[in-house]
């Protein structure tokens, strides 16, 4: 047998590289995630939840406070893009309720139209704001429209709850009660209605706060007022210290 002193080069393939190899799998991060659940849910922008009290300016009619933020709602929606307004407006006789679903930009103008009025004019419809609470990324709506409620007659209870019960549990009790009344107009009130109007104290006496309560809140120091809040909302996050602009720069360990 005779064998070739002369051997035969075989070629080697290059081994695959490990990463062809390995199944590619999408990247992500928790803000596609939100992006993509508010798609699915036919929304454009992430939605929020803004819980106000203000008092009444004197001598003004509660219609023309009414009619005036629906003209701020369509302004706004008309310049700028964004989430409509819903949610409820309780006037009281001396305070009002304002609770406020939209996305960050709407309720971020509405707050703007406020401050630019307290600072140019002497006499606006309602002064003192408070924000209580903002409810930040809510997966849906309470409220189906924003509508209007005046309360005719005081809402009090036998006793001052806000005498004998600390400020969280005040608070407590506010985001309770209005939860409940957010659940009875969903329930009660068809889109495109006007709801219940000014017949809520006698249809749902049970669901509305005192008006104390309300006074209690609009007077502690403890909540921001929408000045502070868009002062601190405009602040940037990434402060530029002077060690970072001398040169050379400074090591850091």
């Amino acid at each position: 047998m005779f064998f070739s002193g002369h051997t035969q080069k075989v070629r080697e393939r290059p081994f695959p590289l490990e990463s062809h190899l390995m199944p590619q799998v999408p990247r992500s991060n928790y803000f596609h995630f939100q992006e993509e659940k508010q798609r699915l849910q036919l929304k454009k922008f992430l939605l929020h939840r803004l819980f106000l009290v203000a008092k009444i300016t004197v001598n003004i009619e509660k219609k023309d406070l009414a009619h005036y933020y629906e003209q701020v709602f369509q302004s706004i929606l008309k310049h700028h893009l964004g989430e409509a307004v819903t949610g409820v407006l309780l006037m009281y006789p001396t305070y009002i309720l304002h609770i406020l679903e939209s996305s960050s930009g709407t309720l971020y103008r509405i707050l703007l139209d406020y401050v630019d009025h307290e600072t140019k004019e002497r006499e606006y419809f309602i002064q003192g704001m408070k924000i209580i609470v903002i409810s930040h990324n809510i997966p849906t709506r309470i409220f189906m429209q924003w509508q209007v409620s005046t309360i005719k007659v005081p809402v009090m209870y036998l006793d001052d709850v806000t005498q004998s019960q600390s400020l969280e549990e005040v608070i407590t009790e506010f985001l309770t009660q209005t939860h409940k009344l957010a659940l009875y107009l969903f329930k009660t009130v068809k889109v495109s209605t006007k709801g219940p109007g000014d017949n809520l104290h006698q249809v749902a006496p049970e669901l509305l706060l005192p008006e104390q309560i309300i006074k209690y809140l609009y007077k502690s120091e403890e909540f921001m007022d929408p000045k502070t809040f868009l002062d601190m909302y405009n602040k940037p996050i990434h402060v530029t210290l002077d060690s970072e602009v001398v040169w050379p720069a400074p090591s850091q360990f």
